[in-house]
C-alpha cells in the first residue's frame, strides 16, 4: 500500500483494554516510521478504559511521563474502509530507546509467549469465532435495532435465520468486502441466539496474525455499523436479559515438519495436548481477568448460559470450558471458551498459549475429561466469581507470572482498580454507555 499518496494515514499501537492509541501522521512519515520517527508516551498504552492516566503509575510523574518509540509490525498497512477518505492504519508496537520491547504493550506479551513456542521448533495456528450484537445505542439504554427491511424493531431471537442475515446483507457485504480489502480471513457468519447478535468465524491462521485480524475485525466491525446507522459492540452481555457475547479460541500446535503436535491419528490426542490442556485448566481461575477483564464480562459468566464458570474439559461438549473437536485426527486442536467478546486479543491469546506451554513444560496430567452437562457437575475449580476478585487473583497468581512480565501484571491491575473506583460513581443504569463501542 502506497502510503505516500495519501492524504495522511494513521500509526497505533494496542492498549491494555485493546483499544488503538496513535497519531494520524502526514505521508512524509511514509519512508521513515522504522527510523523511531513516531513517538508516545508509555503510559498512553495503560490508560484506562476512557483514556485517563492510571493514579499513582510508574509511568507518568514518577518517571517524567517518557516517551517511548513506535514501530511498525509485520502485520504491515491496512486499508480503513469504515472511513470516507481514502485512509491507512498501520499497526505499530512501542519500545524504549534501546530497542526493548515495552512489558505493557500486549501484543509484546504474546510475542513473549510465541517464542517459548519456537524455541522448541514449533508454531501456534489459531483461529477465533466473534460473537458481536447489533444494536440502537442511540437513547438511555440500548435497543434492537430497526430491521432495515420492515423498518421495525428486531424484538425476537433468531437462531441461524436466513431472514435476519438477508435483511442486514448491506451490512454483512460490506463488512466481508472490508475484511478482504484489509486481509482478515472472514468465514461464515450466522445469526446467533440473541436478539441482534451475529457471530463471523476467523479462519486458522499463524497466531500472532490471529490476534492482530481479531482486533483489527472488531475495529472495522464497529466503524461500518456507524456506517448503517446502528451499533455493533463485542461487550460481553449488552443487554441483562439475552445471550452474551463470546469469543472462543481454536488453536494447535506444529512442528518444523508441518505436523500437528497434538495428533496421535485417533480422536483422544497425543499426550503433549493433555498437558497443554492441563496447563490451561490450572492457570484459568488466576486469567480470568484476562476472559472477563470489565464489570459487565462478570453479567455473562453464570451457570447455564453459555459461558463456562468451571475450569473442565471434554471431547465434543460444548458445556466445558476447554472443549476437543472431532473430526480428523490432523485437525486435532483445543477449543477455549472462556473468554468474552470484549476481551483484548493479545492478552487473550497469551493467557490461553502460555498456560498450555506451561502444562506441557510441566508434562501435567489434566483430571478426566468430564461427560454430560458441565454446569451440573461439582467439585472442579472456578473462575473468580467478580471482578474485584478475578484482579486480586490475577496479580498473585504464580501459573499467571510464568505467562506475563512482572510490569503487565502491575500495570493491569492498577488500570483495572482505577476502573473499579470510577464506575462506583457512576450512576449502574449509565455503565453500558463507556463499554458499547469501546470494547
Amino acid at each position: 500500500m502506497d502510503l505516500s499518496a495519501l492524504h495522511s494515514f494513521r500509526v497505533a499501537a494496542c492498549d491494555l483494554n485493546g483499544q488503538l492509541r496513535g497519531k494520524r501522521v502526514p505521508p512524509s512519515y511514509s519512508d521513515k516510521l522504522d527510523k523511531g520517527s513516531v513517538r508516545m508516551p508509555f503510559s498512553a498504552l495503560n490508560v484506562d478504559l476512557w483514556g485517563a492516566d492510571i493514579d499513582g503509575s510508574p509511568l507518568v510523574f514518577e518517571s517524567g511521563d517518557a516517551d517511548g518509540v513506535l514501530l511498525p509490525t509485520d502485520r504491515g498497512a491496512v486499508p480503513m474502509p469504515w472511513l470516507e477518505v481514502d485512509t491507512a492504519l498501520v499497526p505499530m508496537c512501542l519500545y524504549d530507546d534501546h530497542g526493548t520491547p515495552f512489558a505493557g504493550d500486549p501484543r509484546h506479551a504474546l510475542g513473549a509467549v510465541l517464542d517459548r513456542y519456537t524455541q522448541r521448533g514449533w508454531s501456534v495456528i489459531a483461529a477465533t469465532e466473534l460473537e458481536f450484537t447489533l444494536l440502537d445505542s442511540s437513547g438511555a439504554q440500548p435497543q434492537p435495532p430497526m430491521n432495515p427491511i420492515t423498518g421495525r424493531r428486531l424484538v425476537d431471537e433468531a437462531v441461524l435465520s436466513m431472514a435476519e442475515m438477508d435483511a442486514f446483507d448491506a451490512f454483512f457485504t460490506e463488512l466481508y468486502n472490508g475484511c478482504a480489502a484489509m486481509g482478515i480471513p472472514a468465514q461464515t457468519a450466522i445469526s446467533e441466539s440473541g436478539i441482534g447478535q451475529f457471530e463471523i468465524n476467523l479462519n486458522h491462521q499463524d497466531a500472532m496474525r490471529c490476534a492482530d485480524d481479531t482486533l483489527l475485525f472488531k475495529v472495522l466491525t464497529r466503524g461500518l455499523a456507524r456506517k448503517h446507522g446502528f451499533t455493533a459492540t463485542f461487550m460481553s452481555k449488552p443487554y441483562a436479559d439475552d445471550a452474551g457475547n463470546g469469543m472462543h479460541v481454536h488453536f494447535s500446535v506444529v512442528d518444523q515438519a508441518g505436523r500437528n503436535v497434538f495428533d496421535n491419528g485417533g480422536p483422544e490426542g497425543t499426550d503433549t495436548l493433555r498437558h497443554a490442556v492441563a496447563g490451561c485448566l490450572a492457570a484459568m481461575p488466576g486469567s480470568t481477568l484476562i476472559f472477563a477483564p470489565h464489570g459487565n464480562s462478570y453479567t455473562r459468566l453464570v451457570p447455564g448460559a453459555h459461558a463456562p464458570t468451571g475450569a473442565s474439559w471434554a471431547y465434543e461438549n460444548r458445556t466445558a470450558a476447554l472443549r476437543i473437536p472431532g473430526g480428523a485426527p490432523a485437525a486435532r486442536r483445543i477449543e477455549h471458551r472462556v473468554a468474552g467478546g470484549d476481551i483484548n486479543p493479545y492478552l487473550m491469546l497469551a493467557a490461553v498459549l502460555g498456560a498450555a506451554m506451561n502444562g506441557i513444560e510441566d508434562a501435567a496430567q489434566p483430571p478426566a475429561p468430564i461427560t454430560g452437562n458441565a454446569y451440573e457437575i461439582g467439585g472442579m475449580p472456578q473462575l473468580a466469581g467478580d471482578w474485584e476478585a478475578a484482579i486480586t487473583t490475577f496479580e498473585s497468581d504464580p501459573k499467571v507470572a510464568r505467562i506475563f512480565p512482572a510490569d503487565l501484571i502491575r500495570f493491569l491491575a492498577m488500570t483495572k482498580r482505577q476502573e473499579v473506583r470510577r464506575f462506583a460513581e457512576r450512576p449502574p443504569e449509565e455503565h453500558w454507555l463507556s463499554y458499547v463501542e469501546a470494547v
